[in-house]
């Protein structure tokens, strides 16, 4: 059985990505802070939240969500992983490197780091 990368996308991700995910892979278990009532939140709220049910993080923010994956890091608090996408990427190439993050990944392998996609 595959285990995949389960996700969560932060308020501001872009929706054409969200979307081209689950078009090119229909199981993939990826939810939006908008889906489990996490409009508004700060950046530390969206992160304990993923940690607790261990989704990494899809974010645009490599400002202040990158800041406070750092702290958790430092404070040794779980933070599953924190996946920072370019605004300035171009969409298919984003989805390609997504996809291929989601079904070469192992459980936990994301724990307490934080990528930059593209790759």
């Amino acid at each position: 059985m595959i285990v995949r990368v389960r996700l969560l996308t932060d308020e501001d991700f872009r929706g054409r990505i969200a979307r081209g995910l689950r078009r090119r892979l229909p199981d993939l278990d990826l939810v939006r802070v908008q889906d489990v009532g996490l409009s508004g939140e700060d950046d530390t709220v969206v992160l304990e939240w993923a940690a607790q049910v261990g989704r990494v993080v899809l974010s645009h923010d490599a400002r202040t969500m990158k800041e406070a994956a750092y702290d958790r890091v430092r404070s040794g608090l779980h933070m599953p992983g924190l996946f920072l996408i370019s605004q300035a990427a171009a969409i298919g190439q984003v989805i390609e490197d997504l996809i291929l993050l989601a079904e070469c990944s192992r459980e936990g392998e994301w724990e307490g780091k934080v990528i930059h996609v593209p790759l």
